[in-house]
């Protein structure tokens, strides 16, 4: 008898009672336990998911980025042109896995900058199950292999709680990492919620895109030589296309030269491109160039070799990625496997990023706070761009281009430029057309009921025994099979950082809030009041290249109604129009795994530690204290540190010398050091910061003393004001991925002593930015 689905986990099996002493009269005999398995025919699923792709990036939709997966995929499956994603990271992650819109799951923006408010808060309601949760409780074998991005900052510990690391979330293995980026030569990886470091270093050839596939490749084989008969669900989001650009180096080398036309030429082309594989209309128009952003004529040649450079990288990165999805794929092919594999391969989780400023970056955390690089800086490290000594993101032109047809970027959740991206589905036992195209509007949330509805399986009403809110997604597998099929998803809101929208059959209201690429805030803000709402017509205008709204004033108030009404159901109030200022848990308001503590003591090697669990000692004074045993003939190493190559610090022995380094974000690095080196015995070496005060990101004085002793002090001008780092972490005993200082290696550079314990003590100093802001405000009146 078939199971009831809708409640998960299913019950067992009940067994009839003994009926006889001896188990050789037993009548009837009892049966064994049938293993839990989907429907007959359910099928395999994959989801690959790319970071920060625009629509007009891949070569599967015109774009210049060679991706021979993806038009391989889209060759023998179909194209979806008006697919649609959040406009930023998590949202669209909480909203994949979950078939709910963003807000409703608690993910308004990322983990890293939620707040308390409900539709803000970063954690997903339990009402609201994940695909893995569902496909496991149906029999599925499910993992996760690359970029999480959706458990709670303050959460990613040792401490836990764990129920919203993957595996808590119906995953049954996990390889990879759970915050914004990653470093790919160097990365922070978890296997289920164990830290484990990589098993090669870059010299030998490692790369985390490729180390995830290679996982993944080997968890399906095991899957089905065990259990052959149960479908299998991996979900493989990657790191890549998100900055940092790490890409071996031959892959850059095959676009030298390719994007010297620069950005406005490129949007022509790859225009072109689009219309002859007939993923736009052949009327379809380039939406208009965003205000302030130079076009590719008004660069000095300094400016031009630079942002080709950076964009060569970019290509690069983007084929490599692709390249891996391959491999993943082969396997597939290999084992049988392919054919019967729902495979959804989803071209970015927003609109390219715009977060590399105006003329790019070497270091995005270095723009982030408001510190841009030059041409001449960026050209000096050409030949560096892609390795371990960079974290290089492209310029606002080129995001711009790569979302081409449309206007703007990641974070514009307005425009198309940020919510619209390429989606492939390859699913040979259940599509009939190769190569099709599909114009049905849909949204991210749409994956989840398509793989239930393929699976034959029902939305839960109940899941641990929580009831669960509607799944708000439509399914697109009405559209499988009949490219001419109606719309069904013909409403749909967008929000980020202020930035609204909404749709309805066609139509579009829209109003822009805010300007991506100017991540930090100068003490004034603006109205949503004051926000100016554009209106357009997509029937006709495909890329929103027409501003209608003075001709149908009347269609704009209703849709901006509309708005109001989804916005209310799903929690989107209220607005909060914050980016870098969220990231300090104080600002955002949100707790972090310290919360008032102005003391923390560490025994043994902490390790791992985000910036939300770990002591925040931004923009305040502050002590480091470690307590040592040196060895017979001394010791080296790391005794506590925080973040890594591109900003940071790191209390260290150095050639047997206490040592204190801080890295202002990569520009450069102050240091002090000790005259002598440790004797063998018991040691204090404390570390005191005196922060100037008057703002956030302000300089200071730090000063060593070993056994009471002052041994030294440094000026540092300036300090890290909002992060440290998303690819790094706070370590105690050694400083894992990218190294603080070259006094010592990257990752071999543990402590080689006994560190006894580190204790942490923070002073009551601390500036907000809220205090920051107001104090410009009073400057400036």
């Amino acid at each position: 008898m078939e199971p009831s689905r809708e409640r998960l986990p299913i019950p067992d099996q009940q067994q009839p009672s003994a009926t006889a002493l001896d188990a050789r009269e037993q009548s009837p005999a009892f049966q064994p336990r049938q293993p839990l398995r989907p429907p007959q025919g359910a099928p395999n699923v994959v989801v690959v998911l790319i970071d920060d792709m625009g629509f007009g990036a891949p070569s599967a939709f015109g774009g210049p980025c060679n991706m021979p997966t993806a038009d391989r995929l889209a060759d023998g499956g179909l194209r979806y042109n008006r697919f649609h994603v959040t406009a930023i990271c998590s949202p669209t992650r909480q909203s994949l896995l979950t078939g709910r819109n963003h807000h409703s799951v608690g993910m308004g923006v990322t983990t890293e900058m939620s707040s308390a408010a409900p539709g803000y808060c970063g954690i997903r309601p339990q009402s609201a199950a994940t695909i893995g949760q569902i496909l496991q409780g149906n029999g599925y074998n499910t993992a996760a292999f690359g970029k999480w991005h959706q458990t709670p900052a303050r959460d990613v510990s040792a401490a836990g709680p764990f129920d919203r690391w993957p595996t808590g979330e119906g995953f049954d293995k996990f390889y990879g990492f759970l915050c914004a980026e990653m470093n790919h030569w160097y990365p922070v990886l978890f296997d289920g919620t164990n830290p484990v470091e990589p098993g090669r270093k870059p010299e030998d050839g490692y790369h985390l895109s490729e180390d995830m596939v290679d996982n993944a490749i080997d968890w399906v084989r095991d899957q089905t030589a065990l259990k052959p008969d149960n479908p299998f669900f991996v979900y493989m989001p990657f790191g890549a296309t998100h900055a940092p650009y790490h890409v071996p180096k031959e892959y850059r080398e095959k676009y030298r030269g390719a994007f010297d036309h620069g950005w406005d030429r490129q949007r022509e082309i790859t225009l072109q491109r689009q219309k002859e594989l007939g993923v736009v209309p052949q009327d379809a128009e380039l939406a208009p160039w965003a205000e302030g952003v130079p076009h590719w004529d008004e660069l000095s040649e300094a400016e031009k070799r630079s942002a080709a450079s950076l964009m060569e990288l970019y290509a690069g990165f983007a084929e490599h990625t692709d390249d891996q999805v391959g491999r993943f794929v082969d396997a597939l092919d290999e084992m049988g496997e392919l054919d019967n594999t729902l495979f959804v391969y989803i071209l970015g989780d927003n609109g390219a990023s715009a977060e590399g400023g105006l003329g790019g970056t070497l270091n995005e955390h270095r723009f982030a706070s408001g510190i841009p690089d030059s041409a001449e800086l960026i050209n000096q490290h050409d030949e560096a761009l892609g390795d371990a000594t960079t974290h290089a993101h492209y310029p606002v032109g080129w995001a711009l281009a790569m979302n081409t047809p449309f206007q703007w970027t990641k974070q514009v959740a307005s425009h198309f430029g940020g919510t619209r991206d390429g989606m492939i589905v390859h699913w040979p036992s259940g599509i009939q057309e190769s190569g099709g195209l599909r114009e049905q509007f849909h949204h991210v949330i749409d994956v989840l009921p398509t793989a239930l509805e393929a699976a034959g399986l029902p939305h839960p009403t109940e899941v641990n025994g929580i009831p669960q809110q509607p799944i708000e997604g439509t399914s697109m597998l009405y559209s499988f099979n009949d490219a001419q099929a109606p719309d069904q998803h013909r409403v749909q809101y967008f929000e980020m950082v202020g930035n609204r929208g909404i749709y309805q059959d066609g139509w579009m209201a829209v109003t822009r809030h805010g300007t991506p690429w100017e991540m930090v805030q100068d003490g004034r803000r603006r109205s949503f009041d004051d926000d100016e709402w554009e209106l357009y017509d997509t029937n006709v205008d495909w890329t929103q290249a027409h501003d209608i709204s003075d001709q149908h004033p009347e269609k704009l108030r209703e849709l901006q109604q509309l708005f109001l009404v989804e916005a209310a159901k799903h929690d989107v109030f209220p607005l909060d129009d914050r980016m870098t200022e969220r990231e300090n848990p104080r600002e955002a308001g949100r707790l972090d795994l310290m919360g008032d503590r102005s003391s923390v003591t560490f025994h043994g090697n902490a390790k791992r530690l985000t910036e939300e669990t770990a002591p925040n000692v931004k923009n305040r004074s502050h002590t480091l204290t470690a307590q040592v045993e040196v060895p017979e003939g001394g010791a080296e190493g790391v005794l506590v540190a925080q973040g890594g190559r591109f900003g940071g610090w790191s209390l260290y022995l150095h050639e047997g010398r206490p040592a204190y380094a801080y890295n202002e974000m990569g520009i450069k690095v102050d240091t002090v050091r000790a005259a002598e080196p440790l004797a063998a015995g018991a040691h204090e070496v404390r570390l005191r910061f005196d922060y100037d005060g008057g703002g956030v990101g302000k300089g200071g004085t730090a000063t060593l003393h070993v056994d009471g002793v002052e041994s030294g002090s440094v000026r540092v001008d300036q300090t890290i004001p909002y992060y440290f780092a998303f690819d790094e972490t706070f370590d105690v005993g050694c400083d894992r991925a990218s190294p603080v200082t070259d006094d010592y290696a990257p990752v071999d550079n543990a402590f080689t002593g006994r560190l006894k314990q580190v204790r942490v003590d923070l002073d009551d100093d601390q500036w907000s930015d809220a205090e920051a802001q107001e104090a410009f405000r009073t400057a400036h009146e």
